[in-house]
């Protein structure tokens, strides 16, 4: 059970470590094995019953000679056979990774079979602890079938456990089919393996170093199979020959052909591998268990980022520095000509016709290489003068919009919308426009739209929680009296993991709560009702990252049959509504709309030409976003599901899903900094990552092929503002960088050069003492937002440190923008930020730190070489104890928290609990249950077309087809469940680091 909730007060109080010794020191005071626990061993265990099974391996590792083997003769089951396998090798080679990849085929080829993991992990000899961290890498324990335990080498002096024999007896007591034994890291002359294990295999690396170290190794004397893995790093082919010569010389196997030697090269980070396939076959032939023939060729590497891009990073670098160089030469020539000219004039006017003449022979050289920088000093000037007639004209996609250029004020004074430079030096002015330009102008520093649009706010509201009704009341809450409907939606944990709801323990309790519980197609029908999603007024935007294209497949098939059941409507064939269309009473101004799909299919409803008009017309006027960032998942925030070359071949198969059929209005990834910077990073680390990953998805997608203004255009980004002075300028510094690099790298149009983005306020600046004063937190960095041109904002609710936003705390943080926007004077200047020596400085200082920042990746082999070695997550956790230590020594102030406390306030701990008054958004039990009835009925109903629309969905992943292109089919009978299980044994499941 729980012992105790750590609060905030603990946090201050007792400091990290002090927490972290609380709890050690709770945790030492369990007895592992009393009476009590021992009593339960009283006949015969099975392998099924895996809770005593893991007492008597603690009872192996605990209990005298006596009291174990009593034990063991009270609970023997069986006294077959069985085999023991060892699976040795190098530190780091990749054992567990490459175990886990032989359970997955174990228990494909051999359902039922019962297989034990014994991992060993060294004892530290300084604090008598051990890691026992191999089991995060193993996917496949989720299988009944497979029992793993972690032991501890408690001192032995070896790569093996003192006490490892007597885990195997226990092992074979209970009856397990085959038995694994994995050992620490070893060195060259290690072989204590074989003392345990009836076979062997020895796993290493191509970093192995000269040759001549091949003949130091003891286990490729003695090793049944030799495995070189990680066959895809740089150098492994000469290493695998060189292993292979070796072997041969070791065992005098000169006569045996290359493929018959018991040397095997595999990639176990790589899913569905060969190499492991053809592993997996050598082991079955000495261990007697069935074995599919392997079916891919050896070394078969599908790497994301081509190897002569690997450095693209660097280049982005180059090619910024190289542009700001460029720009500032031609400056200085500029205000050498002007200074030449006055000089002419000047001698001109004196007489001195000589010297003007010298010097206009200077002025004249010079022009020939600044006429083009002289037409865009004139054209600005031009364009100022546009700016100061009151009436400015501009086009987005060739539609003409025509603005008022000033405000008037209380006092009747005329304020610009967006205030120019005067400079009279040449120079200046151009390195103005080199570096800034007016907004909606490259660089695109301050924008990249000339003017805000005055009837369409940047407000979008983030919500969910509970059942798909409660989330859409509140959907219909926030959105009344609002021209533009701009909804941005929370998922629930359940479905930010693709799982269904299910009354299993860790999923029930979280059905609903922090999020919307969403499972099916009608889900989202339920979801997004009563919003016309084809609306140009109307946007999307989904928090979803590891199962994006199934919840998205959810979206676009809602909007699909929305227009569907318009187009019914109009002919009078609408249909009415099913008794379990929508739960509880409709909120007020919602119309019912896409209600009457529930529990139909939009494509049975009309004929197939009908639907397909509807389908092609409904996809290019959609709008909104999704997150489905999975780079930034793996760096900082955790909701992986699949592997991540899966999973970012997904996103390319949603990208080309949308050139194909001409999305245009709708983002396919929202490239995320904001978890970045919630998991600790600080603001420039968060932009230099964010803006990492972004180029890496154009790296990809530019690999498969995609022309880059069919996709740029559909990538959005996302940041966190914060209260440090960087977030000033991360938006201008964003889009300079972004809009240089496409434009003279990618050699991109300008629609693809115009990186337009969503800003979040930041959570981590919630603080669950005096929550009041989050708002004043919250309103300083809307503010920041507004001023740099944020394309969207949500200002988060004061609340929200403790609970899923109320509509109270909502209504507050809405009123927020709506304040800054309307009220604020100061944002009726839409560029204010610019002419500021301190945001001038802070821009170049934090494009450099970027620069730098993309140069330490690509040294690391781009991001995806750094993400191996976690260099992402390490740096975002360093700065992010960085924060709380300063937090909690005071040295960083943080008002009502560390300093200037109320003495009067409410302690947040367990002895408060009861007089807590705050509300709480939760899911309630009949939601909960709702939810769970509704993914129950489908799958019922739906059955054998279900089993057949998942395994075409199968069909297509392995051939290598656009897997979006099916489950936009896929979802219209399965559940996210379903698909997500199905995708996991052609895709492979997201295996963690740590």
């Amino acid at each position: 059970g729980i012992s105790k909730i750590y609060s905030p007060d603990d946090g201050r109080t007792m400091g990290l470590m002090g927490m972290i010794h609380n709890l050690m020191g709770m945790a030492a005071e369990v007895d592992l094995i009393g009476e009590a626990r021992l009593a339960s061993l009283d006949g015969p265990v099975t392998a099924e019953d895996m809770a005593k099974v893991g007492l008597l391996m603690t009872l192996s590792e605990s209990a005298d000679d006596a009291t174990f083997k009593a034990a063991i003769e009270t609970v023997r089951s069986s006294t077959k056979d069985v085999p023991v396998i060892g699976f040795t090798g190098t530190g780091g080679a990749g054992k567990s990774s490459l175990l886990d990849e032989l359970m997955l085929r174990i228990q494909r080829d051999n359902p039922g079979k019962k297989v034990c993991l014994l991992c060993v992990d060294p004892t530290r000899k300084r604090t008598g602890g051990a890691l026992l961290g191999d089991r995060i890498r193993m996917n496949s324990l989720s299988n009944n079938d497979l029992f793993m335990r972690s032991l501890a080498s408690r001192g032995s002096g070896s790569e093996i456990s003192a006490n490892l024999d007597r885990a195997i007896e226990v092992a074979k007591a209970v009856g397990f089919d085959m038995i694994f034994c994995e050992t620490s890291g070893i060195g060259q002359g290690s072989d204590a393996i074989t003392s345990v294990a009836d076979h062997s295999l020895y796993v290493m690396t191509a970093e192995f170093g000269a040759h001549t170290q091949l003949e130091k190794i003891e286990m490729l004397d003695v090793a049944d199979i030799v495995v070189l893995n990680k066959y895809e790093k740089r150098g492994s082919e000469d290493a695998f020959r060189a292993i292979r010569k070796q072997v041969r010389r070791n065992r005098n196997m000169f006569d045996v052909a290359d493929e018959e030697l018991p040397v095997v090269a595999t990639i176990a980070s790589q899913f569905a591998d060969g190499g492991v396939d053809r592993l997996w076959r050598k082991l079955s032939d000495i261990v007697g268990f069935e074995a599919s023939e392997p079916v891919d060729e050896m070394g078969t590497t599908k790497g994301v980022i081509p190897p002569e891009r690997i450095y693209y990073l660097s280049e982005i670098a180059a090619t910024v520095r190289e542009y700001h160089a460029g720009h500032e030469a031609v400056a200085e020539q500029l205000r050498l000509c002007q200074h030449l000219e006055t000089a002419a004039n000047h001698a001109a006017e004196r007489g001195a016709k000589t010297i003007a003449a010298d010097l206009q022979a200077q002025i004249d050289e010079i022009l020939e290489s600044i006429e083009s920088a002289r037409e865009e000093l004139s054209a600005f000037r031009e364009l100022a003068e546009q700016y100061s007639s009151g009436e400015f004209t501009y086009h987005v996609r060739g539609k003409p919009f025509t603005v008022q250029t000033t405000t008037e004020s209380l006092a009747h004074s005329d304020i610009p919308r967006v205030a120019l430079p005067t400079f009279a030096d040449d120079g200046e002015l151009f390195s103005f426009i080199k570096r800034e330009n007016a907004p909606g102008h490259f660089p695109f520093t301050a924008g990249v739209f000339p003017f805000k649009r005055t009837d369409e706010l940047s407000a979008r509201m983030f919500a969910g929680e509970g059942e798909p009704e409660r989330t859409n009341r509140r959907f219909h809450y926030l959105s009344q009296g609002q021209d533009y409907v701009r909804l941005s939606t929370a998922f629930d944990s359940v479905t930010l993991y693709g799982r269904d709801p299910a009354r299993r323990p860790d999923i029930w309790g979280k059905v609903g709560n922090s999020g919307v519980s969403i499972a099916t197609c009608d889900d989202a029908k339920r979801l997004y009702s009563g919003f016309d999603l084809c609306n140009p007024n109307t946007s999307v935007s989904m928090t979803i990252n590891g199962p994006a294209p199934i919840i998205l497949a959810f979206f676009l098939n809602a909007a699909i049959d929305q227009q569907v059941e318009a187009h019914l409507a109009q002919e009078g064939k609408k249909p009415e509504l099913t008794d379990a269309a929508y739960r509880g009473e409709l909120p007020e101004g919602h119309n019912a709309f896409g209600l009457a799909s529930v529990g139909r299919r939009g494509d049975e409803m009309v004929d197939a030409a009908t639907y397909a008009e509807i389908k092609a017309r409904t996809l290019q006027t959609v709008r909104g976003t999704v997150q489905a960032d999975i780079l930034k998942e793996d760096q900082a925030q955790n909701t992986c599901i699949f592997s991540t070359p899966f999973a970012l071949k997904l996103m390319g198969d949603v990208q080309q899903y949308y050139i194909d059929h001409g999305v245009r209005n709708h983002y396919s990834v929202s490239i995320s900094g904001y978890h970045i910077a919630e998991a600790g990073a600080n603001p420039i680390t968060q932009l230099a990552l964010t803006l990492a990953n972004g180029f890496t998805y154009v790296e990809y997608y530019r690999s498969r092929g995609m022309d880059i203004n069919k996709f740029a255009p559909n990538l959005s980004f996302f940041f966190s503002n914060g209260l440090d002075p960087e977030y000033t300028v991360i938006g201008r510094v964003a889009r300079r960088i972004w809009a240089i690099t496409m434009r003279d790298l990618y050699d991109a149009d300008e629609r693809s050069q115009k990186l337009k983005y969503h800003i979040q306020t930041s959570g981590r600046s919630l603080h669950a003492q005096e929550i009041d004063f989050n708002d004043i937190r919250t309103t300083l960095q809307a503010l920041l937002a507004i001023q740099d041109n944020a394309n969207s904002l949500h200002t988060n609710a004061y609340d929200e440190a403790i609970t899923t936003p109320t509509e109270e705390s909502v209504r507050r943080a809405l009123a927020i923008q709506l304040i800054v926007n309307k009220e604020s004077g100061w944002t009726k200047t839409e560029n204010p930020m610019q002419g500021s020596f301190i945001v001038d400085e802070l821009t170049d200082l934090v494009e450099e730190a970027v620069l730098k920042e993309f140069e330490a990746i690509s040294r690391r082999g781009g991001v995806l070489g750094a993400m191996e070695t976690m260099y992402q997550r390490g740096k975002i956790q360093d700065e992010s104890m960085y924060y709380e230590h300063l937090k909690h020594d005071g040295t960083l102030p943080i008002i009502g928290v560390n300093t200037f406390q109320n003495p009067n306030a409410q302690v947040f701990d367990e002895s408060s609990a009861d007089d807590f008054e705050m509300e709480l958004a939760r899911a309630t039990p009949e939601e909960k249950e709702a939810c769970l009835e509704r993914v129950n009925v489908r799958q019922t109903i739906e059955g054998e077309v279900t089993a057949a629309a998942l395994k075409q969905l199968q069909e297509v992943a392995r051939q290598g087809g656009n897997v979006f292109e099916e489950l936009m089919e896929t979802v219209k009978v399965a559940s996210l469940g379903q698909i997500t299980d199905a995708l996991f044994n052609v895709g492979g499941q997201y295996r963690r680091n740590m």
